[in-house]
């Protein structure tokens, strides 16, 4: 089975979404399944992750609504107030009766404190994740936030932990050094997986090809392997950069250029996901 671990969608006349501004131009408006299902058949993709994209119950409660309205949505990252012990716990309990929620993911990139991942009430929050076997979607973008993965390995070790993007290297510098040495840190902690995605957008909304990606990925692919490693389009914020069959062409050409056949490609591309999500085919 084919799985994008890493897709959006978002209505901004419905939910209030902290980080969606005019400046973002072409992904500023509402994207909704019918937009994405005829690009993902066309790549091949049979079933999707949805992730959350604000730090709210009505993000959440529409991805769960449209999970149940569309079969080839796999599951769904949410959010629950993990700095607020019980509300988060009640939130988990409302969730948790829904078979497509499977994890969390909070904005952490967008608060102030770049060590908000690892306060203690933060982690007494992922505990609580951690204890209900749902999964944990790190936004750890080097250099602020892929250093604290470890710690919360460390503090929760039967978490299983993903980090989105491969925490943004970066490819612009090519400065590759300190980011590929904290994502090896990382990677010795056998419950954190890392998603092969968001890579095709630079800040200045540049295309990255196939030859740019060829380096974060094969470090990733070196340190985690191919069985905790996750393909995703990380669309509609995909748009910036192209589209979705850039992005899944251009993935696919980076991993030709690896050598990854068989077996590791099948788990690049699906068979991670599908395990580390619990996916029904």
């Amino acid at each position: 089975m084919i799985v994008d671990s890493h897709q959006h969608f978002w209505n901004p006349d419905e939910v209030y979404y902290s980080w969606l501004l005019p400046a973002y131009g072409p992904i500023y408006r509402t994207f909704e399944p019918a937009e994405l299902r005829p690009q993902l058949q066309a790549a091949g993709v049979e079933r999707t992750v949805l992730v959350q994209s604000a730090c709210n119950f009505e993000d959440t409660e529409a991805m769960l609504a449209q999970a149940a309205e569309h079969e080839w949505i796999g599951a769904v990252v949410g959010w629950v107030p993990l700095y607020a012990h019980k509300l988060a716990e009640n939130a988990l309990g409302r969730y948790m009766a829904n078979p497509w929620f499977k994890g969390v993911r909070h904005l952490n990139h967008e608060e102030a404190d770049p060590d908000w991942l690892i306060r203690p009430e933060v982690i007494d929050g992922l505990r609580l994740l951690e204890e209900r076997e749902l999964t944990f979607d790190v936004i750890a973008v080097h250099p602020l936030h892929l250093k604290h993965v470890p710690a919360l390995a460390e503090a929760c070790p039967d978490l299983r932990m993903v980090i989105d993007h491969l925490a943004k290297p970066p490819i612009a510098s090519g400065e590759y050094d300190a980011w590929k040495a904290e994502m090896t840190a990382a990677a010795q902690c056998p419950n954190v997986y890392a998603k092969v995605s968001g890579l095709n957008t630079a800040a200045d909304w540049k295309a990255w090809t196939a030859a740019d990606l060829v380096e974060p990925i094969g470090h990733a692919l070196e340190v985690f392997g191919a069985g905790r490693l996750m393909f995703g389009s990380d669309w509609p914020v995909a748009i910036l950069a192209g589209d979705y069959a850039k992005v899944w062409s251009e993935t696919n050409k980076a991993l030709d250029e690896l050598g990854v056949q068989d077996a590791d490609r099948s788990a690049i591309l699906g068979d991670t996901a599908v395990a580390f999500y619990s996916i029904e085919s």
